[in-house]
């Protein structure tokens, strides 16, 4: 089925480029939000004749998804979720949760506009893009952790399997100092012992 594109798409065009596509991808998704229409003569005849509006509108969104992009390309956003020691989650990081955390630090965010190319399903930094426009795209930082205090930490550099070796390193120590304690407390009970049962000097001579 052919198509005439009204804005640029990803591995298809630009606007105004009449492209060849399935007609299920053109009926559930380039017809219905806007992106295409079918490329019949009266089509196209329209494109051409509104050409020059579309190509002004095209470019104040565009100059707007810049604009937000310069802002929100880097940042990071913190995601709490409960999961394994291994860091496994229980469950996953979906793209509504994407745009939740970016929302709740004051970017406006659409889901449909975050791309994931694989489930979140581990703790850790995952790099998310975020399509403001379609020649437009900024990419964020999710940090995904069980605390706050841990995404800190993650945001430092160190990964849920250093942090997991670092809390064990720090009870084995913890359990090496008790056993000192208790080891350095029984030799002392020892000396006492020693101390009490040894005869002053002089006691075992006869009197004068």
């Amino acid at each position: 089925m052919q198509v005439i594109l009204l804005e640029r798409v990803a591995k298809l065009g630009q606007m105004g480029d009449v492209v060849d596509v399935k007609p299920g991808f053109a009926r559930n998704f380039l017809l219905p939000q806007g992106k295409a229409l079918s490329a019949s003569a009266a089509n196209i005849a329209n494109f051409e004749a509104q050409k020059a509006q579309l190509e002004a509108r095209n470019l104040e969104t565009r100059k707007e998804a810049e604009a937000m992009a310069a802002r929100l390309d880097g940042q990071q956003f913190i995601v709490i979720r409960s999961a394994s020691d291994s860091g496994a989650l229980y469950g996953s990081v979906t793209t509504r949760d994407a745009a939740d955390a970016a929302t709740a630090d004051g970017f406006s965010v659409d889901r449909k506009q975050v791309v994931l190319t694989a489930p979140i399903k581990d703790l850790g930094l995952h790099a998310v893009s975020v399509v403001l426009h379609p020649e437009v795209t900024a990419e964020i930082k999710l940090n995904v952790a069980r605390s706050v205090e841990e995404a800190e930490l993650q945001a430092s550099g160190k990964s849920i399997q250093e942090l997991a070796a670092e809390e064990e390193a720090a009870a084995e120590y913890e359990i090496a100092e008790l056993f000192d304690d208790i080891g350095s407390a029984a030799s002392d009970d020892d000396d006492l012992a020693e101390t009490v049962q040894r005869p002053a000097e002089g006691d075992d001579q006869p009197a004068g």
